[in-house]
């Protein structure tokens, strides 16, 4: 792959991510809204592998730390690393890369069990260990309440990994090539 076209896909993911966050969040009480975001997490990583997706994630988190107003909601700026959403949006280039890695990893597999696999690890898991990371810290929970309180969000993540997983399985009928994760 040239690197004129990794950097276009890496660009691309970041907007996509960006273009999530257009999609109103749903507030929660915990304040943690439900938001669309960690879907693009998780196709990033499906789609680009473990570094390209990462670094989209990484380009979209220094974006929004410069201050555009990205995160679902609107949000932007360095006060967003200070809230309870922190560590979820410091772990997406580590769930993004996580998610990567592990689909290339079960290769072997059918498409879709490896892409719903990995999302469920990278845009779950560890997703998750650096959000309650960031909730604990910010709100000075004990780890488990921290835990509860996010266990909340898993059905619903679960319903984008298992889309994620689906977009993944049609772009591999339709376009095979696009899947550097699936070579070799």
């Amino acid at each position: 792959m040239t690197q004129d076209k990794s950097l276009v896909q890496i660009a691309l993911f970041a907007a996509l991510i960006a273009a999530l966050g257009l999609i109103p969040p749903i507030p929660f009480v915990t304040g943690i809204p439900i938001t669309v975001q960690t879907l693009g997490v998780m196709l990033a990583g499906l789609i680009l592998g473990p570094w390209r997706g990462s670094l989209s994630m990484a380009l979209f988190i220094f974006v929004v730390a410069l201050g555009a107003p990205l995160l679902a909601g609107g949000r932007g700026g360095l006060g967003v690393f200070m809230g309870p959403t922190a560590g979820f949006a410091i772990g997406f280039p580590f769930a993004a890369f996580a998610t990567g890695y592990m689909v290339i990893q079960l290769k072997k597999l059918h498409i879709f069990p490896a892409s719903l696999l990995a999302s469920v690890f990278g845009g779950i898991v560890v997703l998750y260990l650096f959000g309650i990371t960031g909730f604990k810290i910010v709100s000075g929970r004990d780890w488990l309440d921290a835990s509860l309180v996010m266990a909340v969000f898993i059905p619903g993540d679960l319903i984008k990994a298992f889309i994620a997983a689906s977009v993944v399985q049609a772009v591999a009928k339709g376009l095979p090539d696009a899947l550097p994760t699936r070579k070799g």
